[in-house]
């Protein structure tokens, strides 16, 4: 049990951050709970003692009720629960989203602290869902196991002292007996339902796996004529967790069967007891009728519990999930600062790179220098250690070997912040996200106006397209760009990392998707913008010399290793 808390804690305390919003949270539920008992309780009240009155009346005995201040009550509460609910449901349901909110932001930051080679040890489709079914699942804990097990709690033992003033012996008899219930509803069925519920998010991440595969692999199944075997795979994973699932429903049938089991002979018991004290003169009818509707509504606190308890251990196990991202600890450290120049010079000597899952080394000893403020190309086919070289250099992955120096610092040994603001990267594949175009573009710099915006826009010559939109700058460009072209959507990227400032400045296929004009007039803007800059252009061959101005530097790629060629 200590570990499980221990392992819950980095979450919990992120509730603490919002610990208002919790409690006010928590206070409408049992504000909903208290009327809703209130209400029930009144009314069998109101409803015995009238007709007991009406009786009296009848028989020709002097009766006296007084109808207004019960009526009153009635109205109250009833208006009082509605509201209570209504406001409950809302503000609790934001609060959730909102911590659900700071659990992504704070996930997805660890995220981005993570180099590339981290990042490759899992596919895209288990980081996605660290940050969505994990932390979905969270939900269950924060909304259904912190709140109503409290406001349940709160309510037997208010309740209890409610019921003592006229009838002691039920309220010590509702005390034990909810008491009990309370104890078995959560620590039990938690301990209960643990092994099934943690094993079910294991079987979900293991089926979403396998259909993802069966879907993005289907042509290279069909090639090798195993579609039907990866689909009995599927079959035989998606059995395995319908059986757990249907033998955690059962617990749970059983644990909502024996809440009102316990709830029905509580409410046999009540009215037992209380008519032995009206038998004997103890309490009037109408107290008789009120505490055994109370008892009974009582159970409106206990039904919710069983559902939530028992799939504690899929929060665990999503938590247990989260931890090994969070706490993983950072490959190296990243505590110096990159010089505050214009351009920075790179000096790269012997450098080799092994990834963990490969036998040949994408990069064998590569050795090459570029002054500050110069441009180089290097060239190269698919494969050829490119991309692996730009994340060397601007520090999203550490060499197996050799040694890597720009503006006499490691790269990877530099902070993000200073990583950040000194280098910039045209990667081949584009980022958009589903905002407008100003917007896409004020990531690079949030504080840019509209006429930098155009101005970017132009050179890049995407201006006049977009005055002729009927939005302009508001347009929505779709999620990861979809409403523009290859080329618009490489263009727009461009365009937002020309409102950098930038020291070194890496270019992976820069004109790929761009005519030959458009290519032309690009280039002519970059020259102007990389002024001073040091600059690394990544193509796959040279076509034409226009469009790499003032370009000294051409090396070639060839299996990892870097051959020099002299610039035409």
């Amino acid at each position: 049990m200590i570990h499980i808390l221990r392992d819950f804690r980095p979450w919990l305390q992120l509730l603490v951050r919002r610990r208002r919003r919790f409690l006010c949270g928590a206070l409408l539920v049992w504000m909903t709970l208290i009327a809703g008992l209130a209400l029930l309780g009144l009314s069998g009240w109101f409803i015995t003692a009238s007709a007991l009155a009406g009786i009296a009346l009848a028989l020709g005995m002097p009766a006296r009720l007084d109808v207004y201040v019960p009526g009153g009550g009635i109205r109250f509460f009833a208006l009082l629960r509605t509201i209570a609910r209504y406001i409950e449901r809302l503000y609790n349901h934001n609060t959730v989203l909102t911590l659900l909110a700071d659990l992504r932001y704070r996930v997805f930051g660890h995220l981005t602290r993570l180099d590339d080679a981290s990042l490759h040890r899992q596919r895209a489709s288990d980081w996605l869902s660290r940050l969505t079914a994990d932390i979905d699942t969270l939900d269950n804990f924060y909304l259904r196991i912190l709140v109503p097990p409290v406001v349940a709690l709160l309510s037997v033992v208010v309740i209890s002292l409610f019921v003592a003033i006229w009838l002691p012996g039920v309220a010590l008899l509702m005390a034990i007996t909810l008491g009990l219930l309370w104890l078995i509803v959560t620590l039990v069925t938690a301990m209960w339902g643990f092994s099934r519920s943690y094993q079910q998010v294991a079987d979900q991440e293991s089926l979403r796996r396998l259909v993802v595969d069966q879907v993005q692999a289907s042509a290279e199944l069909m090639s090798y004529r195993s579609a039907q075997w990866h689909r009995s795979l599927i079959t035989i994973q998606e059995q395995q967790a319908h059986s757990n699932q249907r033998r955690l429903g059962h617990k749970t049938a059983l644990i909502n069967g024996l809440v009102s089991a316990v709830a029905g002979l509580l409410v046999i018991a009540v009215l037992w007891l209380s008519s032995l004290g009206f038998v004997e003169e103890l309490v009037a009818a109408p107290i008789l009728v009120m505490a055994v509707l109370i008892a009974l509504g009582l159970n409106e606190a206990f039904i919710a519990l069983p559902s939530s308890f028992i799939k504690l251990g899929a929060s665990y196990a999503a938590v247990r999930r989260l931890n090994e991202l969070t706490s993983a600890p950072p490959s190296h450290e990243k505590q110096t600062s990159l010089p505050k120049a214009l351009g920075l010079a790179i000096n790269v000597t012997q450098l080799s790179l092994l990834y963990s899952t490969s036998l040949q080394p994408s990069l064998n000893f590569v050795s090459f220098q570029l002054p500050a403020g110069k441009r180089a190309v290097i060239t190269g086919s698919s494969g050829a250690g490119k991309s692996s070289l730009a994340s060397v250099l601007t520090g999203r992955l550490e060499p197996t070997e050799g040694d890597v120096l720009v503006g006499g610092e490691r790269p990877w040994q530099v902070a993000a912040q200073s990583r950040a603001s000194h280098f910039a990267m045209l990667t081949q594949s584009v980022d958009l996200f589903d905002d407008s175009l100003a917007e896409n573009l004020r990531i690079a710099n949030p504080s840019a106006n509209d006429e930098l915006l155009w101005e970017v826009l132009a050179a890049v010559a995407l201006a006049d397209w977009v005055k002729q939109l009927p939005k302009g700058l508001d347009t929505a460009v779709g999620e990861k760009g979809q409403q523009l072209s290859g080329g618009q959507a490489r263009r727009v990227a461009l365009a937002r990392l020309m409102l950098r400032n930038p020291s070194v400045v890496i270019l992976d296929e820069p004109f790929a998707a761009i005519d030959a004009a458009t290519a032309q007039h690009i280039a002519a803007s970059l020259d102007q913008w990389l002024a001073n800059r040091t600059v690394i252009y990544f193509v796959h061959q040279i076509s034409s010399l226009n469009l790499l101005p003032r370009v000294e530097f051409h090396w070639h790629l060839v299996d990892g290793k870097l051959q020099q060629y002299l610039i035409e």
